[in-house]
């Protein structure tokens, strides 16, 4: 029984769901499940049948070893029917060969431990509904335990519940501060469920794993998708990576320490071996100085004087704290720290070239017309193309004078006839011009031009 999200096809296979080989090949192994491992010797080992024992994968990444004591051939991705505490449970098989050795040896687990229980067979399809049947009564079973908890008034959170693969058996998995005494919610939850039932208390980190969620990094847990140990986190790995100390930006969603504290701690260890020890002081003229922050990338340090003004703060190199340490000892006294500053040499600002030749960057920034005002003119463009001729040359502006009426001096008065205007061309005299000489015409020719 293959997995159904190979890529592969066969040369047999109709569908072409599945590489035929049954999940043997890198492509069948499915890595959207939690807890994935990638088996990197699959090319290599050439019998990864002779090996007996395989992981299987249950649950929210819930893995455990077993024993193939009836040798049936096995590939990952299968489903398979194994020993349970009672019955019979089902999973998948997640490893196969020669890693699942290096995985137990990881885990100090040896083949003979009574920890390691048996394969029975494959899944069949009965199986297979059942398994199915029980999963989904998973989440109304957690809903009614956490009634029943509260109205028994104990003090716990029911985060999670599996059913074995049989139905007959439920694990409830549950977070509390202090010690509990749930015999009476044991009896309650037997009687209605009529299941055998198994109590198992995990902690915050275990919760969070088995949930899983988002960080604020961005991407899933780790404890979820590949961290199977949980170290301890202290508040001292935060500042040696000069980090703040709030609990909001420190705390995981399992309101713990975030894990990821300890990736980087070694390599911020390795980095601080090679500044000088914060608590000597740098004794100078003007007064001794003391230690404020630090830049580990920049490797800066940042002093200020003791009997001064101790919002000003100066900063050094490694190299130049080095130094007046050593002059220190030597017993010279330095006159102040600034004289130990590096100048900073800064480039002259220079403005803004189009070397594209681009639009100036504030074209936008003017207000354009509106629709209305686009055949309007100003009143001094008006006047402006009045007094203005082609040449650019001012003109000295003419006053018509005014009309007068027939009766006396005034101004016309305003009528409708005097408000039409005769636009028809007017006809200018033609001056005489001088015919050409003919023999008829010569005596006026004459005349004319006498």
């Amino acid at each position: 029984m293959g997995c159904n999200g190979c890529s592969v096809k066969s040369s047999d296979d109709k569908t072409g769901s599945s590489c035929g080989t049954g999940g043997g090949c890198t492509s069948c192994a499915s890595s959207s499940q939690k807890m994935s491992v990638f088996n990197w010797l699959s090319k290599v080992d050439q019998d990864y049948q002779k090996n007996d024992i395989v992981e299987i994968r249950f649950k929210n990444g819930r893995k455990g070893f077993f024993k193939n004591v009836n040798n049936i051939h096995l590939y990952e991705s299968d489903i398979v029917s194994v020993e349970g505490n009672p019955g019979y449970d089902i999973g998948t098989v997640s490893m196969i060969g020669s890693i699942v050795k290096l995985q137990m040896r990881r885990k100090k687990i040896t083949a003979d431990s009574d920890r390691i229980n048996k394969v029975y067979r494959k899944a069949t399809q009965q199986d297979i509904d059942k398994w199915i049947q029980a999963r989904s009564r998973e989440k109304d079973t957690m809903y009614q335990t956490r009634l029943m908890a509260g109205d028994l008034k104990l003090k716990m959170k029911i985060s999670d519940v599996e059913f074995q693969g049989d139905n007959t058996k439920a694990t409830f998995y549950y977070t509390a501060d202090d010690r509990v005494d749930f015999r009476e919610l044991i009896k309650v939850m037997a009687e209605k469920f009529k299941i055998r039932i198994e109590m198992r208390q995990i902690g915050a980190r275990q919760e969070a794993a088995r949930l899983g969620g988002i960080g604020s990094c961005g991407r899933e847990l780790c404890c979820s998708t590949w961290l199977s140990d949980f170290r301890s986190v202290n508040t001292t790995a935060a500042r040696y990576q000069q980090l703040s100390l709030n609990p909001q930006k420190l705390a995981g969603q399992c309101g713990k320490l975030k894990c990821c504290l300890n990736y980087e701690l070694d390599s911020y260890l390795d980095a601080l071996k090679a500044f000088p020890n914060t608590n000597v002081k740098l004794k100078t003229r003007t007064g001794d100085a003391t230690f404020q922050k630090m830049d580990i990338f920049k490797q800066k340090m940042w002093y200020t004087y003791s009997d001064g003004d101790k919002l000003t703060w100066v900063e050094l190199k490694i190299d130049k704290v080095k130094d007046i340490l050593s002059k220190n000892k030597k017993g010279e006294i330095p006159d102040t720290i600034e004289s130990f500053k590096e100048i900073e040499i800064v480039d002259e600002f220079k403005e803004f070239e189009s070397v594209v030749g681009q639009d100036s960057l504030n074209r936008f920034d003017k207000s354009k017309p509106s629709n209305k005002d686009k055949g309007k003119e100003s009143p001094q463009k008006k006047k402006r193309a009045r007094t203005v001729n082609s040449e650019g040359q001012a003109l000295k502006s003419r006053k018509k004078p005014a009309q007068k009426n027939k009766s006396g001096n005034g101004s016309k008065t305003s009528t409708p006839s005097a408000l039409k205007r005769d636009h028809t061309p007017h006809r200018r005299k033609s001056k005489s011009r001088p015919r050409p000489n003919n023999p008829n015409n010569k005596g006026q020719n004459k005349q004319n031009e006498n």
